[in-house]
């Protein structure tokens, strides 16, 4: 099977054609040889035996089965190969079978014309697709450790079972809700000012993609900013208040690329501003929102609290650097001068692994001095645990392929989640 594009060229409907398989993971492949824009979405699909193919703007490209006949009229060259000149109208009279006919609905999404597809199917799948996108476009890896981060420290400022109670789930709701708001409008950010960087690093990211527009993206980042910060403001919580301005700030200054700011292009100010977020921040601001606006205490600083602070001020530079690795050739070519980019990816890979047993080292002695035998087996076991599996995943890894990076880079951020659900243990 064949699918054709069709796009408006000079006043005349132009086809293109070229062989593809209709699934998903063909779709870098359908945009390079079609040369659709980046700016437009492409979502891939075979249910029913059928491909369907639609794009955001209809309008101006639309694709649909053809076979030899409907692919039949002459010959132009065009700048990207070689067209074949397309009227829908002479070419829906020529053609009994009607997905040999291009249309688009009201809504400038194109609809399949098989009959065994309909109008409620197709909606239901766009929606799916968009709220797929909208997933990727969360950095799911990143909500899960804010989440996390928030809860654990959060649970650091209980003294007893007795204070995990619905005050205290209501406060959590009030700190967590705002703070994964926060992280959405961060990543969010940075993929707006990253799309060329993205096109080459992270394709799959959707507005790289062309899956989102950039209108989008700007109305998403708004969005959550601005109910973060409200939320912040309407809980009146200070500590929470305080935590989310200095995130919306860092996380601006990281991203923005304004006079004085987009501070990822050095390594040392990329570094600080995440470790800022999530070693001081998130430790800091919302364990002083459980402990002083939702519980009623004094402010206090426990031996518990100092670990965790000190625990992901390394963990969290071992993700500064870590993220940058599988990324060289894109932050190469955008003048991002990473450390990755500086020393090497084998160097930074190395300095990542040392960084993080050490800070494992350093772990399980804090957890031999624990007050209870507990708390001493579940933390230090759970960190030799831990170091262990670290060392013998990194020694695996080949440094030649990305995906083999990227995928030790997300096992990283498993053992960040692992860690949050040690810290409570820390008593």
């Amino acid at each position: 099977m064949r699918l054709v594009a069709t796009k408006e060229h000079a006043g005349l409907m132009a086809r293109q054609t070229c062989s593809i398989s209709a699934t998903p993971s063909t779709q870098s492949t359908f945009r390079r040889d079609f040369h659709v824009p980046q700016h437009y979405r492409v979502n891939i699909n075979a249910n029913w035996g059928v491909p369907r193919i639609k794009l955001r703007r209809a309008n101006n490209y639309s694709f649909q089965k053809c076979d030899n006949h409907s692919c039949s009229g002459p010959q132009v060259a065009g700048p990207h190969g070689t067209f074949t000149k397309f009227d829908p109208l002479e070419s829906a009279g020529r053609n009994s079978h009607r997905s040999a006919v291009s249309r688009t609905s009201r809504t400038s999404e194109p609809f399949d014309l098989d009959g065994e597809s309909s109008l409620p199917s197709e909606l239901v799948e766009t929606r799916v697709n968009w709220f797929s996108a909208f997933w990727r476009f969360t950095r799911p890896h990143t909500i899960i450790g804010s989440g996390l981060g928030v809860t654990s420290v959060s649970l650091l400022a209980c003294q007893g079972v007795s204070d995990v109670n619905f005050k205290f789930a209501i406060g959590l709701l009030k700190a967590v809700i705002p703070a994964l708001c926060m992280n959405v409008y961060i990543v969010g950010l940075n993929q707006l000012y990253d799309i060329d960087i993205d096109k080459v690093n992270k394709p799959n990211l959707p507005l790289a993609s062309g899956e989102f527009s950039v209108a989008t993206g700007i109305i998403l980042v708004t969005f959550f900013a601005a109910v973060s910060v409200g939320m912040g403001f309407y809980v009146e919580s200070p500590p929470l208040l305080w935590a989310l301005l200095v995130s919306l700030v860092l996380g601006t200054a990281y991203s923005a690329d304004l006079p004085f700011l987009r501070w990822k292009r050095s390594a040392v100010a990329a570094a600080a501003c995440i470790l800022a977020v999530r070693a001081l921040v998130v430790q800091l601001g919302f364990y002083l929102h459980m402990q002083v606006s939702i519980l009623g205490r004094a402010a206090n600083f426990p031996k518990p609290l100092w670990f965790a602070t000190g625990f992901m001020c390394f963990f969290s530079v071992v993700i500064a650097l870590a993220k940058d690795i599988p990324d060289v050739r894109g932050d190469k070519e955008f003048g991002i001068r990473s450390f990755s980019v500086r020393l090497g990816q084998k160097r930074v890979f190395w300095m990542c692994v040392t960084l993080l047993e050490a800070a494992y080292l350093v772990a399980i002695i804090t957890g031999l001095t624990a007050p209870t035998l507990a708390s001493k087996v579940i933390t230090a076991t759970g960190h030799a645990i831990m170091a262990g599996i670290l060392w013998e995943r990194s020694d695996s890894v080949d440094l030649t392929s990305k995906a083999a990076i990227t995928s030790w880079y997300m096992f990283i951020w498993k053992l960040f989640y692992a860690e949050y659900l040690l810290i409570p243990f820390m008593r």
